[in-house]
């Protein structure tokens, strides 16, 4: 006996927030920065725009709903009618099950052994990982910062265009168009304007960007001479030069970041 073909599609939602897919993805072999080895998604099926929250552990799951609930919910005006998973045991928690509940809101799992039917949550995962794994192999960044292209790779996805639908998943879940500008590329230098300097210091130094802060305008740079992250709006990109010296690394440890041969990153 064989598993019977999958070719069935859904119904797709004919509203933002009508169904969101979700799916935890970890543990990771190498912890991002700040103790990450998991992370969760969420992507709204009519407009394909996807929210992604870094975890410490999986039980984090239902915190990081409550959070992506509150925050969409009060953003757009409308609720969550259906969310879809797999049977996790974050997701099959009594208190997770409870919590829906209480709001009204439809729990779907898929079938056991058929992830098809989580297809959308798992497929943004794949694609957010084969992106994660592109960003780190032409930087120099450590691969602990996988943390930080996953943000810029789900960034980048919502403002593209997608087969999914016939507008920009940003378009679709804010009704306006992005703008693609202020784009740079993951993991290319950069001179930023320094905070207080003395007559004859430098006034600037040169970092790595690393992604695009939620809460604010500006970039994210990380500073190697104080291994700090933080953020800026006064810098100058060094992009052509990046992509006229680059040298990719051959480091094994790159192509791979979820596999379990990978020894473990100070961070």
């Amino acid at each position: 006996m064989t598993k019977r073909t999958f070719s069935a599609k859904g119904a797709r939602a004919t509203e933002c927030l009508g169904l969101i897919h979700t799916n935890v993805c970890g543990p990771m072999s190498i912890q991002a920065r700040g103790g990450y080895e998991y992370f969760i998604t969420f992507t709204d099926d009519y407009s394909r725009f996807g929210y992604v929250y870094l975890m410490r552990h999986k039980s984090d799951a239902f915190d990081m709903f409550k959070a992506f609930k509150a925050e969409v919910e009060n953003q757009l005006e409308k609720h969550i009618k259906i969310l879809r998973s797999d049977r996790g045991g974050e997701y099959l928690s009594g208190e997770f099950q409870q919590y829906l509940i209480d709001n009204g809101i439809v729990s779907q799992f898929s079938a056991p052994g058929t992830p098809q039917q989580n297809g959308v949550a798992e497929r943004r995962n794949r694609t957010l990982l084969d992106m994660v794994r592109s960003m780190l192999s032409y930087s120099t960044l450590p691969t602990s910062f996988w943390g930080y292209a996953l943000q810029t790779a789900i960034y980048i996805l919502n403002d593209v265009p997608s087969k999914s639908v016939p507008k920009t998943p940003h378009e679709l879940w804010t009704g306006r168009k992005p703008s693609l500008q202020h784009l740079r590329i993951f993991g290319c230098l950069a001179h930023v304007l320094k905070g207080k300097t003395e007559k004859m210091e430098s006034r600037s130094e040169t970092c790595i960007f690393v992604g695009y802060p939620k809460e604010t305008k500006g970039y994210y740079f990380y500073s190697p001479s104080d291994l700090k992250v933080f953020v800026s709006t006064n810098a100058k990109f060094l992009e052509k030069d990046y992509m006229n010296d680059f040298v990719p690394r051959s480091r094994i440890v790159l192509n791979e970041i979820s596999g379990d041969t990978i020894p473990r990153e100070v961070t």
